[in-house]
């Protein structure tokens, strides 16, 4: 690879080739991200198993298949109700391991710490970090640590990277949704960004909202079992369920067609939504998961999701469609219809 960089061929449209320069939108998680992805480090590192863009890379190995998968975590505050920077870099590789199927096994953790982070500080993160991993059954097995001079740090990043197995069978991807295919989300929206973006703002509503961080490989257990026909799993995180939906939809070349009054979101979350001028669809989740299963498992799908402390609040929310492939719609409230884009940057930054 040159030094050079040929923008002429990036397939995104304008403006998104005019950014010479990294900026805070091409790490949330919209269409930023999808370029920088897509057009530069794809293509640097080509193979088959990292242009099937999942949550984790599936990995034949002599004695079966592997999740392997990796993600840091910048989070600010470092705190926020409902969890904290150690619960955030457990729960998200745990959860895309479990996205590609797998069952999560080990992790590997290495801190960037800034310089003048209270030592009290730092022990209580590792001691959520401890409490979370054991929670999901994981063992932390390797590790790294560097400090950074004060300022150049925000405290503590994390990056956590996971390994599990993929049980024989389970054939789930991006790319195998298929017209027909029922989508359930497993609960509420945009609760872990508004947690945090509530405590950033200062903002007091009746309820304290709480993050919704959460490992949920254990959910996934349930559903399989009960419901074989699972097509793609996605753990909405950064740009929300808008981008995992768009992602997708353009993977799988396919539409999507929701039905808006079926998206659950909690009072107070649509409350600070509206505040901020957001939408909830886009707002990012922590311990949520998105389904999209074959129409004679979905009902299976859902009442095992509804007898799971995770799943309680799970919903079908649409239907994958043969028209208007690589577009997600939804039918309003009204009975109108309205496309939902992939965002170019992101709504909240540093949430995750």
């Amino acid at each position: 690879m040159s030094g050079e960089i040929d923008f002429s061929n990036w397939s995104c449209p304008f403006p998104l080739r005019d950014y010479p320069n990294i900026v805070i939108g091409h790490g949330g998680g919209g269409k930023l991200s999808a370029e920088l992805v897509e057009n530069l480090f794809v293509p640097a590192f080509r193979n088959p198993t990292i242009e099937n863009l999942g949550d984790s890379a599936v990995l034949r190995v002599p004695t079966g298949r592997l999740a392997f998968s990796t993600d840091s975590y910048v989070v600010r505050p470092l705190f926020f109700p409902g969890g904290s920077i150690g619960e955030l870099a457990i729960h998200g590789t745990v959860n895309d391991i479990a996205m590609s199927g797998g069952r999560p096994l080990y992790l590997s953790v290495a801190f960037i710490i800034e310089e003048g982070l209270p030592m009290a500080t730092l022990a209580q993160i590792v001691e959520r970090m401890r409490m979370a991993a054991q929670a999901a059954g994981v063992q932390i097995v390797t590790g790294d640590t560097k400090v950074v001079e004060k300022g150049h740090g925000d405290g503590c990043f994390i990056n956590t990277a996971g390994i599990g197995v993929v049980p024989e069978g389970r054939e789930v991807g991006p790319a195998r949704a298929r017209p027909g295919d029922v989508i359930i989300v497993s609960g509420t929206l945009g609760d872990h960004g508004m947690a945090v973006m509530s405590v950033r703002e200062g903002l007091e509503f009746e309820s304290v909202i709480r993050s919704d961080s959460a490992a949920l490989n254990g959910l996934v257990e349930v559903m399989f079992d009960a419901a074989g026909d699972i097509h793609v799993l996605r753990d909405p995180t950064r740009g929300g369920l808008a981008s995992s939906l768009n992602e997708i939809a353009t993977q799988s070349k396919v539409g999507i067609a929701l039905v808006e009054e079926s998206l659950p979101v909690k009072g107070d979350v649509q409350s600070a939504c509206e505040l901020l001028g957001m939408d909830p669809i886009y707002v990012a989740n922590e311990g949520k998961l998105v389904a999209i299963v074959g129409p004679d498992s979905a009902d299976a799908a859902l009442r095992a999701m509804h007898a799971h402390p995770l799943g309680m609040d799970a919903a079908i929310i649409g239907r994958i469609v043969a028209e208007r492939p690589g577009m997600v719609t939804a039918k309003t409230k009204i009975g109108g219809t309205r496309v939902i884009p992939m965002q170019i940057g992101e709504q909240l930054p540093r949430i995750c």
